[in-house]
């Protein structure tokens, strides 16, 4: 029985070992890497002026929201790896709820210089993905240019990235991508937050 049990044991940790292995191996082909998000405010100050608090002209949803945790990884094939855990509204009559059914979906952006990215920088939409009744997510899917950017995979590396994380609209026609709408989070890049 004893021979048994640390036979399954080191199976079991032979099998961590090889996951955790393929799990390194994925993120070593990383082109950027975010852990951690900021969630949305419907509006900005700007000189004591309330004003929407567009990132490179995408709107925020109309409440607050926040993402408890976010990890996601580009890799250097276009596939972006995303989990999202606790996008919820963070006011309203619906505060700490997420609002479902709802569909997200990711937007990348990286600048086309070594300035920061503005609002006709390159950028890539994933596919659109349900929330669960815990407003968590997951993607794992090669992104797709948004036009009138051409490249199919983003640049290596990504300058200024900026991962928005947006409401998404099913399309009506068949084989159209959905239709990013307003943004509820952004990823922080390189944080360190578990």
């Amino acid at each position: 029985m004893n021979q048994l049990h640390v036979g399954a044991c080191a199976v079991a940790a032979g099998l961590l070992l090889c996951a955790g292995g393929a799990a390194a191996s994925d993120r070593s082909d990383a082109i950027v890497q975010f852990n951690g998000a900021i969630g949305s405010q419907p509006f900005a100050s700007i000189n004591g002026t309330p004003a929407p608090n567009d990132v490179l002209g995408i709107a925020p949803g109309g409440r607050p929201w926040e993402l408890r945790k976010l990890r996601a990884s580009v890799a250097s094939d276009g596939t972006l790896r995303a989990t999202g855990k606790g996008l919820l509204l963070g006011g309203g009559n619906n505060i700490g709820r997420p609002a479902i059914p709802r569909t997200v979906q990711a937007t990348l952006i990286c600048s086309a210089t070594a300035a920061p990215p503005v609002a006709t920088s390159p950028a890539w939409n994933s596919v659109a993905v349900a929330l669960d009744e815990s407003g968590n997510f997951t993607i794992d899917a090669p992104l797709k240019p948004v036009p009138p950017n051409l490249t199919q995979v983003p640049p290596n590396p990504c300058n200024f990235p900026i991962l928005l994380i947006r409401n998404s609209t099913p399309s009506t026609a068949p084989g159209v991508d959905p239709v990013p709408g307003p943004w509820f989070a952004a990823g922080i890049q390189n944080s360190d937050d578990d």
